[in-house]
């Protein structure tokens, strides 16, 4: 049975990435961890080409992206060509819009946009990757919750997922149970922590919050899912995102034994 890949999602660090220099900088610090692979999120105006440049310097790979949804349908053969420059064939999208959730009528209608060119993703070899946060697990109208909507309403070949299992788990559902609903439809998954404070949610560092992270990775192991990427939006040890990203990878290490 294949280990998962571990890796950093750039979000984490994405003031380290808005020009190249930076973003050379950010994978070369990510490589002195012992990092080869990233999911590219929220990086500056960088083109393509100076992407893969600096992605091979480094020697790092990437996975999965986070684009718009208006990329997706209306630059779609440009976002296409970006993604075969950098040698990337999994287009993530961060989050639904508000007018794709809530009801089952605006829900379809976000099924119906994202059909429009998922065909077009997979002639070219790509799929459509859905990132989750907590508001998929509220009911719609029609007594289901977003997420199990788009599990059963979507087809499997064209929309695939990108489970955050922090917001899976701060949405009262049980993380290992929905990767093995989406079992065969995921190629990176979102390894997030996360404390309540003074009845708050705070993001924290991997293996100090309240997800079982263990089991995670050991139900990502079993179905095969090939990326584990950390992802922490806020809240880093002392304001520091590198110092959140070296601790949390350090934890994830532990995960393999």
């Amino acid at each position: 049975m294949n280990k998962p890949v571990l890796g950093i999602q750039l979000y984490t660090l994405r003031d380290f990435c808005q020009n190249p220099e930076d973003f050379d900088e950010t994978l070369k610090y990510l490589s002195s961890l012992g990092v080869k692979d990233v999911q590219i999120s929220a990086i500056g105006p960088i083109e393509p080409q100076k992407q893969k440049e600096i992605l091979d310097k480094n020697e790092m790979k990437v996975c999965v992206t986070h684009k718009p949804l208006d990329r997706f349908l209306n630059d779609t053969d440009a976002l296409i060509e970006e993604h075969k420059t950098i040698d990337c064939y999994a287009l993530g999208l961060g989050a639904a819009s508000q007018e794709h959730r809530g009801t089952k009528e605006a829900v379809d209608s976000f099924i119906e946009a994202v059909n429009s060119f998922s065909g077009k993703l997979k002639e070219n070899g790509m799929t459509f990757n859905y990132h989750n946060h907590d508001f998929e697990f509220q009911k719609l109208d029609n007594g289901m919750t977003m997420i199990d909507y788009l599990i059963e309403n979507t087809d499997p070949e064209f929309f695939h997922f990108i489970p955050d299992v922090a917001w899976i788990h701060y949405a009262g559902a049980d993380p290992v149970e929905y990767l093995g609903k989406m079992k065969g439809r995921v190629k990176v998954c979102h390894f997030k922590d996360y404390v309540i404070v003074d009845g708050e949610r705070k993001f924290c560092t991997l293996g100090e919050g309240r997800v079982n992270l263990k089991a995670c990775y050991e139900a990502c192991k079993s179905l095969g899912i090939p990326y584990i990427m950390y992802e922490q939006d806020i809240d880093w040890v002392d304001g520091d995102a590198k110092k959140a990203t070296k601790l949390s990878w350090e934890y994830m290490q532990t995960l393999e034994d």
